[in-house]
């Protein structure tokens, strides 16, 4: 009998659009003659759906419509362990094996739907709530990860004030004690949204107010000289790890468009660096991925200096999931198929059980 896998996709995020494109790749790459696909796509609102329609109105966002769409929720009722439907004054329950959310960004990959699922009793499909809650949290992340022995940035962490101006001052001793250029980021936020490299102390006061409009909590964080690796990591007990990549900038930083878009930047998988150098990576990478108590699978992100120091960045837990995105390549680059990826994960989720 096939297990049913749920697929949660969009969410009320601002990287609503990346989930449509990473959910319409792992629905058509999930082993139909093993599983049965239940689609649950929420809106840009936080609506929940049962979606019946084609993949591809995932992918162009056309899914969330009369026709294709049902009205659902997934219910913490552990004995339910399903999603209801409600069917014009009619509820039925639809059981669920598996959950896995293909959800970016706040409100998906922060550790609030993985707690709902956990709840529900359905098995999760990535990592658990409070690894994706630590691995959305830049500056719990890296006290972890620096506790594990691993390099990270040097930052200073701000609450958001009742007046921006009383605070003022401290940003720019902070910033002083940092040196420049330096990042400002919402400590709580991905895809780079809200982040600024600043330059000089004038442009400081202007980012720091940006990454407020994002989070609570502001980190003003060391840039790091060298440029940006990444390792794709699998598994729990026994971790399967994916090639290095390496993204190579013309300029600025690795913002929402170059990642997206490639306009400027281009990616290298495997990285153009040693072999030796590659294996320290792949090490490094493991060590991060369980000091944050990561399981399912992640992409770390590191850096590499001149001096091939290697530096902590952040952990995704639910990386792009597109044919061509970057945890993926890594895969690939290994010699695994994304295919071989996803029914990996969802294998590797029923036989802990």
């Amino acid at each position: 009998m096939k297990k049913k896998v749920a697929v949660l996709f969009g969410g009320k995020s601002t990287e609503y659009e990346i989930s449509l494109e990473s959910a319409s790749s792992v629905i058509q790459g999930i082993d139909e003659e093993k599983y049965e696909k239940v689609l649950i796509g929420i809106d840009r609102e936080g609506r929940w759906y049962r979606y019946y329609g084609d993949v591809e109105k995932i992918l162009s966002d056309r899914w969330c419509n009369d026709t294709d769409c049902v009205r659902a929720m997934l219910s913490p009722d552990r004995e339910t362990k399903g999603l209801l439907e409600f069917h014009k004054g009619q509820v039925t329950v639809t059981h669920l094996d598996l959950a896995l959310p293909v959800l970016h960004g706040k409100n998906g990959e922060d550790g609030t739907v993985q707690g709902l699922i956990e709840l529900s009793g359905v098995l999760l499909v990535g990592c658990d709530t409070l690894c994706s809650a630590l691995c959305m949290d830049k500056d719990r992340a890296h006290k972890l990860a620096a506790l594990a022995g691993v390099n990270v940035p040097k930052a200073v962490v701000f609450q958001k004030p009742e007046k921006m101006d009383e605070q003022e001052a401290d940003w720019l001793a902070a910033a002083a004690r940092i040196g420049y250029p330096l990042f400002v980021k919402p400590v709580r936020a991905g895809s780079s949204f809200g982040v600024t490299k600043v330059m000089e102390e004038s442009a400081l006061a202007a980012a720091v107010r940006d990454a407020y409009r994002h989070d609570r909590e502001v980190i003003l964080e060391e840039a790091i000289e060298g440029f940006e690796v990444g390792c794709a990591v699998m598994g729990d007990r026994e971790l399967t790890v994916g090639e290095v990549d390496e993204i190579e900038l013309s300029h600025g930083f690795f913002d929402y468009t170059e990642k997206y878009t490639l306009k400027t930047s281009r990616i290298y998988v495997p990285a153009r660096i040693r072999p030796e150098t590659a294996e320290r990576i792949k090490e490094t990478a493991q060590v991060i991925y369980r000091a944050l108590g990561c399981s399912g699978f992640a992409r770390v992100d590191m850096f590499l200096t001149p001096e091939e120091r290697i530096v902590f960045n952040e952990v995704n837990t639910i990386p792009g999931f597109t044919s061509h995105s970057r945890f993926p390549s890594m895969m690939k680059a290994a010699g695994i198929s994304f295919e071989e990826v996803v029914n990996c994960l969802l294998k590797s989720r029923e036989e802990q059980e």
